[in-house]
């Protein structure tokens, strides 16, 4: 089948002349065939014309991909990294369609003019009758197989199966994002009709209620994955997490803005000023009391605190069930002006489900030198909430939560990424009309630059680090007082977070000189941390991590959305603009040409380039 392919991408190109020198011999044998002739004259020109229109769009075509395989930007990897991925990827490189699937998928978000328009294309070919098949057809075959998992939790469990046997976890989510237009008006949901991705789901709920009940679904789902996997392995090894987004929790998203708004302006100033959005207090789900709500007069109106109160209940169910099924629950950032609210909740959350056992200086009598504090299954927080590098605030932010958590005795749990949102943040910022942002300083909340971005991320790590080195060599090891996923693309800071393991005695590198060079991680550090990339991108990043790592769990993992296709559109136009800006300049491109490399190896195999 490969060389059949290999024939027809090449048989344009024999009157060319381009890249015939490429083939073996017997290849080109093979497409010696003669043709029949002409039946006149004009038949003869308008062959040649043809054949040679399309030897110059083939020869286009391949001459760009065959650039595309030789020029693959390894700039933004260290210098230790492999150019070519690790044996643990080389089994996966074999199926040719999702390599080719790749290629045309970042062909396409390398273009800026398809990237910025695809939304609002997509949003009206899709309602037109007939063209709307099609155009779903298209996208279900090229991005939604690129970067979801399915359209049901079912679907997705094949693909965390295939994962967990490549030793790597999976962050899933319920993909349903706001849509802006309607955040302050309409039910702020991204689709119409708010069918849910399961058929147990009640179609007569509101879509925010069928929301919490398919995250539910999903914990319930997953949990029985990782017991039946525990069965079968004798091991727990829990390397499944969910995902939540507070906005599509809500019948109406601005009750989110609503309350940030409230609590910018009401928070108590610490002694070390934070930039908008600030950071939590312990104080500020007050409000969704109705005493206190009666005495503050607040702006707050009495739909926004029934929708809080709503969406606080739902969240503790969730976290409920994901404790009882010993999932941990991840909680998305937003836009700046949702934030101080999902803040607030994440960290409300966190002060109840990752509250610290109570250290006792006496040991289990059942199994003496074992420390009563909490089982091996509950070394890592349940609830973890989103830091974005790119904001302002971040390090401040961080350091002030650390010294929350241990003054309020709970386990933090953070996942830090870059950011998902900055070309909207800087719009909304600086636009005087229908702008959304509610933050009164002069300065947007996110840098101006990716170097600050990275900067910033990477003196996380190095903060995030230490904290565990202290945690782990604490008398009350077992209880952790942090745990952290550390999301990110970018090779450099993965590899910084892999040494900083190391240089703070978290793991061990072993390998001779002339061996690959691993690294061993102990179960009580790898339960505290992780490294992630979204599904459908940077694999190579994530089989390096995953052949250089040796842990008893997952210490690596995929972000897997999954939803009807209909619901994940906004998501996938977004992940296509984070492709373009957000995850650094030309990381459309480095995808694209890392995808044009796989699949030149596969079609060419020993023919050298």
């Amino acid at each position: 089948m490969v060389r059949i392919l290999q024939y027809g991408v090449f048989i344009s190109l024999r009157r060319t002349g381009i890249l015939w020198q490429h083939l073996p011999l017997t290849n080109r044998r093979l497409l010696s065939i003669s043709h029949s002739p002409p039946t006149s004259r004009w038949g003869y020109i308008r062959r040649r014309r043809t054949l040679l229109l399309t030897g110059l769009i083939s020869s286009s075509a391949v001459i760009a991909f065959w650039a595309d395989a030789k020029s693959v930007d390894l700039s933004s990897r260290p210098a230790s990294s492999p150019e070519t991925p690790t044996s643990t990827s080389q089994s996966q490189s074999t199926d040719l369609l999702p390599l080719i699937r790749a290629y045309v998928v970042y062909s396409l978000i390398s273009i800026p003019f398809v990237v910025d328009h695809a939304p609002q294309v997509l949003h009206h070919l899709l309602r037109v009758p007939l063209v709307g098949r099609v155009v779903e057809t298209i996208v279900r075959e090229t991005f939604f197989a690129q970067f979801v998992g399915g359209e049901t939790v079912q679907d997705a469990l094949p693909l965390i199966r295939r994962l967990r046997y490549e030793n790597k976890g999976t962050l899933l989510g319920y993909s349903v994002e706001v849509d802006e237009s309607v955040a302050t008006g309409g039910s702020g949901h991204g689709t119409a009709d708010g069918q849910g991705s399961h058929d147990v789901l009640n179609p007569e709920q509101p879509i925010h209620k069928r929301i919490v009940e398919e995250i539910i679904h999903s914990v319930d789902a997953v949990g029985d994955y990782e017991d039946r996997l525990a069965r079968e392995s004798g091991v727990e090894a829990h390397g499944a997490w969910i995902t939540v987004k507070l906005t599509a929790l809500l019948p109406r998203a601005e009750s989110l803005r609503n309350f940030s708004m409230h609590l910018v302006h009401t928070r108590p100033r610490s002694s070390e000023p934070v930039p908008f959005p600030g950071t939590p207090d312990s104080s500020d789900l007050a409000i969704l009391n109705r005493h206190h709500h009666n005495h503050l007069g607040s702006s707050l109106m009495e739909e926004d605190i029934r929708d809080l109160q709503e969406l606080y209940i739902n969240l503790r169910r969730i976290c409920m069930r994901a404790k009882e099924r010993r999932i941990k629950i991840a909680i998305d950032a937003e836009y700046t002006w949702y934030q101080p609210a999902i803040d607030a909740f994440g960290h409300a959350l966190m002060e109840q489900f990752n509250k610290l056992p109570e250290e006792k200086a006496w040991t289990n009598w059942l199994f003496p030198g074992r420390s009563s504090g909490a089982s091996q299954t509950e070394l890592q927080p349940l609830v973890y909430v989103t830091y974005q590098a790119y904001l302002r605030r971040t390090l401040t932010h961080l350091t002030h939560s650390i010294a929350l958590s241990r003054k309020k005795g709970y386990a933090l749990g953070v996942k830090l990424v870059r950011g998902a949102y900055h070309p909207h943040e800087i719009a909304s910022h600086f636009s005087s009309l229908n702008a959304m942002s509610i933050s009164a300083e002069p300065d947007p909340p996110v840098y101006s630059s990716k170097v600050e971005t990275d900067t910033c991320y990477d003196m996380c790590i190095s903060i995030i680090m230490r904290a565990i080195a202290d945690d782990v060599r604490s008398s009350s090891a077992q209880s952790p007082h942090l745990g952290v996923l550390f999301g990110t693309h970018n090779w450099r800071s993965s590899e910084l977070v892999l040494q900083e393991l190391v240089t703070n005695g978290l793991a061990r590198e072993q390998g001779g000189e002339n061996e690959p060079r691993t690294l061993v991680i102990p179960r009580e550090v790898a339960e505290r941390c992780t490294i992630a990339q979204l599904y459908g991108m940077a694999n190579s990043l994530t089989n390096h991590i995953a052949a250089r790592v040796t842990s008893p769990i997952p210490c690596v993992m995929k972000c897997m959305p999954y939803g009807a296709l209909g619901e994940v559109v906004p998501y996938l136009s977004r992940r296509a603009i984070e492709n373009k800006s957000v995850l650094g300049n030309g990381g459309a491109t480095r995808e694209r040409k890392e995808a044009a490399r796989m699949i030149w190896k596969e079609l060419m195999g020993s023919v050298g380039l």
